[in-house]
């Protein structure tokens, strides 16, 4: 488990401890009638997009489950002030095993996949008696991270699993996965939030920055339904460029030069270049639109389109990003010239 304080996982919005989850309802219905039924299934796989709340929902059936039960009518819902859910949130349940990759804290990275010995883990895990003499838990982060000597160990558990045990397994690409583990596994396909519940999802977070309007609903629709890929572009260096670029109104030369440097560094990525680039064109888009109602905005259109071009051929030909940059800001002064 992931426990140095370094961990880049380690957030205030962490999915253990959120106390509620947008648009899988349904799901959640379904897997506390699964509970309630008496017949629950020891092993299931939650797959969907990445960043749409699959680990929150395994979270949230994990201290369901543990809670036996939960206290409000309907989904996944617990007492936040029950034992269970401090528990959770603090990493302290002992009925709670979560497997996913370790946090390097010499190379400052986590590791590049679950191996063989952290699965094995598990089978240790589930060899020992249930603190509270109910459920054993495990959460498998994502299974995706799995190698083939883990999968195998990992399988080994599903077709054998002890008494009183519960497996859930977050995976983005399920596909991927071994087909016995597939099909030995009840499936929960979760799909992506809408606008409005992947917006709510990210003004809800406890941001040290909290972003601009604007940055926000841009990354909202470029997260394509998914808050995690949202809070992404918010906190990439592409994004801070943008937010920049927001407050900067038409620039000088020298202006164009020196912002243009920001995508020439040795620090700078081509993720970098490319969220800047996604934020831009959902900007002058929009900018095209509202010039448009009012019998105007060709001069954006023309500068959507050249840019566009641009960058398609930055990217096709790796031509120098920080120049791409500089055109197309070029541009941008001239369509407020016209607007």
């Amino acid at each position: 488990m992931a426990e140095d304080s370094e961990d880049p996982r380690e957030v205030e919005w962490h999915p253990r401890k959120a106390r509620y989850l947008l648009g899988h309802l349904e799901s959640e219905q379904r897997m506390r009638q699964a509970f309630e039924s008496g017949k629950l299934h020891h092993a299931w796989l939650i797959s969907g997009p990445k960043g749409i709340g699959k680990s929150t929902l395994a979270y949230r059936f994990a201290g369901f489950a543990l809670a036996g039960g939960g206290s409000v009518s309907d989904g996944l819902g617990i007492d936040p002030n029950s034992r269970t859910a401090h528990w959770l949130a603090s990493r302290s349940h002992p009925d709670l095993f979560v497997l996913e990759r370790r946090w390097d804290s010499k190379t400052k990275k986590l590791k590049s996949e679950l191996a063989v010995d952290d699965a094995r883990l598990l089978s240790d895990f589930f060899g020992l008696t249930a603190g509270s003499g109910g459920w054993r838990v495990a959460i498998i982060d994502a299974a995706d991270d799995l190698n083939n000597a883990s999968a195998n160990a990992l399988l080994k558990l599903i077709e054998e699993p002890p008494p009183n045990c519960l497996l859930l397994l977050v995976c983005n690409q399920p596909g991927r996965l071994l087909p016995t583990i597939r099909s030995r596994c009840m499936r929960i396909d979760l799909q992506p939030l809408s606008q409005g519940d992947t917006l709510r999802v990210l003004s809800s977070l406890p941001l040290k920055e909290p972003p601009e309007r604007e940055a926000l609903e841009i990354a909202v629709k470029l997260s394509g339904g998914s808050p995690g890929r949202g809070l992404e572009l918010l906190h990439s260096a592409g994004a801070k460029s943008f937010a920049a670029f927001l407050g900067a109104g038409r620039m000088s030369s020298a202006s164009l030069v020196e912002f243009g440097n920001r995508f020439g560094s040795r620090t700078s990525t081509a993720d970098d270049f490319e969220v800047f680039f996604n934020l831009l064109d959902g900007w002058i888009g929009s900018q095209a639109r509202k010039a448009g109602l009012s019998g105007g905005g060709l001069g954006w259109a023309e500068a959507h389109v050249a840019i566009g071009h641009s960058i398609r051929q930055t990217n096709a030909l790796n031509l120098d990003r920080r120049q791409a940059v500089i055109n197309a800001l070029s541009l941008i002064n001239e369509a407020m010239k016209t607007a």
